[in-house]
């Protein structure tokens, strides 16, 4: 099984160094946060695989994390852990898109099992629609839409077709060519003149974000650079 990174939230504070101590022995990487605005605040500042969640914590309780987290990442696969065993709580659970519901007291090796059957069902659905991290942004290519904290930008389809482009080529070159027989269906200078529009339009986007820069590859094509 592929490293996975976890955003593990957990207020009992034994058990949560407990959690991370063996999921990180495990090859993985879980970074451990005592209630939900730490752990949303954590999710804004780096891209995570998974989010495995208690449900009572002060400050921000699981649900409430995990239905901001839904909204700007809704493919983010998610686990609770709750010592809540009710069936109304289950269902409210799986109702806000949980993968999983583990009660306490469980064994470390089970959830580490139910853990990575959860990333290897997300990474195997070849129907699941891509959502990516750009710095502080989420781009829901499903959706057409750039989503940064409060924020949302809609996007129109030729935006969202291009930027998935990019995104699906992160951090290498997007053959200029290959982007207009895709998204434009032909080679001409006109299209490639409304395609350097486009790219212009993304790059605005993008301006309060410093990690992420759209560039031009002279004479080749554009590239997406993600920090």
């Amino acid at each position: 099984m592929q490293h996975i990174k976890i955003l593990l939230a957990e207020d009992d504070k034994n058990l949560g160094m407990i959690l991370k101590a063996y999921l990180d022995s495990k090859g993985h990487h879980a970074t451990l946060c005592s209630n939900g605005v730490d752990a949303l605040k954590a999710f804004h500042a780096e891209p995570f695989d998974l989010l495995v969640t208690d449900i009572m914590m002060p400050v921000m309780d699981g649900f409430a994390l995990a239905h901001q987290i839904k909204q700007q990442q809704p493919f983010m696969p998610l686990i609770f852990l709750s010592a809540k065993k009710e069936q109304d709580d289950i269902l409210e659970g799986f109702r806000l898109g949980a993968d999983d519901y583990v009660t306490k007291p469980f064994s470390m090796d089970e959830l580490l099992m139910r853990i990575q059957a959860v990333c290897r069902r997300s990474s195997s659905t070849p129907s699941q629609p891509s959502v990516y991290r750009l710095g502080n942004y989420s781009f829901d290519a499903m959706r057409h839409v750039l989503v940064r904290g409060d924020e949302t930008q809609k996007l129109t389809s030729k935006e969202s077709d291009l930027l998935l482009m990019l995104c699906e080529n992160m951090n290498q070159t997007l053959e200029r060519s290959k982007a207009l027989k895709a998204i434009w269906e032909e080679e001409s200078y006109q299209n490639a003149r409304s395609m350097d529009v486009y790219i212009t339009k993304l790059r605005k986007y993008f301006d309060k974000e410093s990690d992420v820069k759209i560039v031009n590859v002279h004479g080749v094509g554009f590239k997406l650079l993600v920090e």
